[in-house]
């Protein structure tokens, strides 16, 4: 597949959110649900993708493939393991209160 040229955007609404299309500044592909989730868009960067070279935190197909037949791709934030490893399990709350006893 050869490279397709994208414009990437964020939002400071949802950190670590990225929306992905073909033109620059043209959002008329992205619909209105997804806009309104993404106000103020911020350019970050102009981006060559190819299925050769990956991305960090998308698989570059999957992006290809929604740039193609949708006109856009949302990258979502990524979950954070770290922050739910955090809470104890009830178990752990069990033992935490027998030890309060």
């Amino acid at each position: 597949m050869s490279e397709v040229n994208s414009f990437i955007y964020k939002t400071t609404k949802n950190e670590g959110m990225y929306l992905y299309v073909l033109d620059e500044c043209d959002f008329s592909e992205v619909p209105e649900e997804i806009m309104k989730k993404f106000p103020h868009p911020e350019f970050v960067f102009e981006l060559s993708l190819s299925e050769e070279r990956p991305l960090a935190q998308e698989n570059v197909v999957k992006v290809l493939e929604n740039l193609k037949t949708l006109g856009f791709h949302l990258q979502m934030p990524p979950r954070d393991k770290e922050v739910i490893r955090t809470f104890p399990t009830r178990d752990e709350l069990e033992a935490l209160k027998s030890e309060d006893q």
